[in-house]
């Protein structure tokens, strides 16, 4: 059968596997042969610290996709010799010119690539397709990083969902099979063409691209798609009792996949699957939920790409948040988990140390921050944005306006977490505060969650002073409350 191209290139970016890969799929279909790269690109990396888990994670990931595609080629048939050529091409540079370049050293007649939503993503993906049509190549990007993408589910007026709950009932009318079949990358994988010898260099190190290792193996994280599957394997297991479980930071209860929906090295398809094939599980049906929710956050940065730089309702821009040197030093005591708040010292620390924060804990510093200090949520979005290893706009930005209450479908501004109460439901015997704040680690669990009620020989006994081995809280709930219902009255008919 003969293709519509005779080479072409495919550029991996969010979607660092092998298998079920569309952009692969789709090339690997269309092309007599098919080189891979990915593009360690300086306009991102220049500002990033030279110790970041997220590219280490990335690096990581790059040799288990380099392996892979090599195997994928041996399997298909190829000889040994031109299957072990067929790997990776790594390059460190700028993509907008980088891509363009190496597309046309290698003669290829088309560019394939999957979508990505994020404006200087979008920006940067223009400059490159200028560029590849003035040299007569073709750039071909498709939907792989979401089920459901931009404005594929819509309301019936034509107009992109804002509210959830409509848009996940209309999310799972719309679902049929082929929405969520694999793409049969392995059919085709004979296509897969040999690198050029000046391209055969092995994945680059950390330090040939400018960065140092972080521990990333310490934390127990499992780059690649072979990490990918075996987290997925062991969360299989105890998936029935997600809903139990999830909100609960000190139990085994999260898939921890998010990183690798994050850089695509497990696929969003495989995970809607697994989980609408048990549909008498009510954890299944909660986690389809949460998958849900990251496409309804992904069409919203699609459709609505000023929530980037401002709030969803415009009328929440007119709050006043804390300002001077007061709210910096307050940031300052939140980012350091300083507040005097168990619980959310315990989360600033957890996030800080391994670069991975709980779900329900993202949502109570992010309420704490926003609605006992009184700070702009978008400090907050910044902080998560530089330090989480599964770090991703769409669902970032969502979380923090919906904790803010500015977003799309946000909790009333009216309600906020009593981080006193967070911390006695979920995490009522103090396992995850004393694995995170050893200093109070002796305390009695009935004051290990506002150490500052304590009596003093309870202090005393456990060997803590407050201000000096704890800091007293820097705010008190209830005036910060008061003063947080004053200061969104503003918006309070929104």
């Amino acid at each position: 059968m003969n293709k519509p191209f005779s080479s072409g290139l495919v550029w991996f970016r969010r979607d660092l596997r092998v298998q079920d890969n569309a952009a692969l799929f789709h090339a690997l279909k269309n092309c007599s042969k098919v080189h891979c790269a990915f593009v360690f690109d300086t306009d991102i990396l220049a500002g990033l610290p030279q110790q970041d888990r997220r590219v280490e994670f990335i690096r990581e990931s790059l040799v288990d996709l380099d392996q892979d595609l090599r195997q994928t080629a041996l399997a298909a048939g190829l000889p040994h010799s031109l299957a072990e050529l067929a790997g990776l091409i790594v390059v460190h540079g700028t993509a907008k010119l980088t891509i363009p370049h190496l597309a046309q050293d290698l003669g290829v007649q088309v560019v394939f690539a999957s979508h990505d939503d994020e404006p200087d993503s979008l920006a940067r993906d223009a400059q490159v397709r200028g560029a590849l049509a003035n040299a007569g190549i073709a750039f071909h990007t498709g939907k792989d990083h979401v089920v459901f993408e931009r404005q594929e589910v819509l309301t019936l007026a034509g107009r992109p969902y804002s509210v959830f709950t409509p848009y996940k009932n209309a999310w799972l009318k719309k679902i049929e099979p082929q929405d969520l079949q694999a793409r049969a990358v392995a059919k085709h994988a004979n296509a897969l063409a040999p690198r050029p010898k000046s391209y055969c260099k092995m994945v680059p190190t950390l330090a040939e691209i400018g960065f140092e290792p972080t521990g990333l193996q310490q934390l127990h994280y499992q780059p690649g798609s072979s990490g990918g599957q075996i987290l997925l394997a062991e969360f299989l297991g105890r998936i029935d009792r997600y809903e139990d479980t999830r909100n609960f930071p000190a139990v085994k209860g999260p898939s921890y996949l998010s990183v690798h929906l994050r850089f695509g090295t497990i696929s969003i398809r495989q995970l809607a699957r697994e989980a609408l094939a048990r549909k008498l599980s009510a954890g299944a049906s909660v986690w389809l939920s949460e998958l849900i929710w990251r496409d309804f956050y992904a069409q919203i940065l699609a459709n609505f790409p000023h929530v980037t730089q401002r709030s969803f309702k415009p009328d929440y821009d007119a709050i006043q948040w804390e300002r001077g040197a007061h709210a910096k030093a307050l940031f300052a005591a939140w980012c350091e988990g300083r507040t005097g708040y168990p619980l959310v010292d315990a989360a600033m620390a957890q996030i800080n140390q391994t670069g991975y924060m709980h779900n329900r804990l993202r949502m109570v510093v992010a309420s704490f921050l926003v609605k006992d200090l009184g700070i702009d949520w978008r400090w907050g979005e910044k902080y998560f944005a530089q330090h989480l290893i599964d770090f991703d706009l769409s669902a970032n930005n969502g979380g923090w306006q919906w904790a803010s209450s500015s977003g799309c479908d946000a909790q009333p501004y009216f309600r906020i977490f009593n981080p006193l109460s967070q911390s006695q439901k979920f995490d009522p015997q103090g396992k995850f505060i004393r694995r995170y704040l050893p200093q109070l680690g002796h305390l009695p669990t009935a004051d290990l969650h506002a150490p500052w009620e304590a009596k003093p020989m309870v202090l005393e006994a456990a060997g803590v002073v407050l201000g000096r081995d704890y800091p007293l809280p820097v705010v008190v709930h209830s005036e910060a409350r008061e003063k947080t219902l004053a200061r969104y009255a503003v918006v309070k008919k929104t």
